[in-house]
């Protein structure tokens, strides 16, 4: 009964020579994408491009009003259901942007444009501190991998800003059914890698799902979950190299 109290679910079993011996030094650091190495286009932007591409002229007024009625309508319920497994499939989330964006009177009728343009190369850019981090990351010859919940591969946007050559593998939730923390995702990532996972971190703006990770023997570095455009705060992942 005491150990059950006080026991957490793991995903991992170390040796009792693992458990008692120093922890296992970095090897390979592995980063969630979305808000924390890579963050979308800001509303007014990703709405200017999609009025030009559909021929549907915008004003500023009614930019600042979709962009309120995208956060209202993101809370109504049957809309909040449909983005639960997402990322699951490329399906699934094109299902549950199209159920928000049909509920946004700008957005009715474009939905597609709109959905087309979120996943454009260039509608995803670093944060400015994302490419000297996995440059020195490189230098240092840690190994790097991204494991992130998201229906399409994101090396389409690594690729655009010249950073796909920064990173040893891509794990992404579409591609494997399931989203993080399953244990799933991690595994993978460190089975591609070739590390223990109890040499790897994981980096992410995620509590739950990026710290889940830790439940598969990883370490787990969860960046604060404001809303950046400057640096991320990455650069404190250099600590745990030392």
């Amino acid at each position: 009964m005491i150990y059950n109290l006080f026991d957490s679910a793991a995903a991992y079993r170390p040796t009792e020579a693992e458990q008692a011996g120093p922890v296992p030094p970095i090897e390979a650091v592995l980063f969630d994408f979305s808000n924390t190495i890579f963050k979308l286009i800001d509303i007014p932007t990703w709405l200017r491009r999609v009025a030009e591409a559909a021929g549907k002229p915008i004003d500023a007024a009614t930019v600042e009003k979709t962009a309120a009625q995208l956060y209202e309508a993101y809370r109504i319920p049957e809309v909040a259901a449909a983005q639960v497994g997402r990322d699951e499939s490329a399906g699934q989330h094109r299902a549950a942007l199209f159920a928000w964006f049909e509920r946004v009177d700008y957005l009715q009728g474009i939905e597609a444009t709109a959905y087309e343009l979120i996943a454009a190369p260039d509608a995803w850019v670093p944060y400015p501190d994302t490419e000297p981090l996995l440059r020195e990351l490189r230098r240092r010859g840690i190994k790097t991998g991204i494991v992130s919940d998201f229906p399409w591969d994101v090396g389409v946007h690594m690729e655009h800003f010249g950073l796909e050559d920064l990173v040893d593998v891509r794990i992404v939730s579409y591609q494997f059914g399931t989203e993080k923390p399953d244990p799933v995702l991690f595994r993978a990532a460190c089975e591609r890698l070739g590390v223990d996972p109890r040499a790897a971190l994981m980096v992410g703006d995620n509590p739950a799902k990026d710290g889940g990770a830790a439940a598969s023997g990883l370490r787990a570095f969860i960046l604060p979950g404001e809303a950046r455009t400057g640096e991320r705060g990455l650069a404190h992942v250099l600590g745990f190299l030392d």
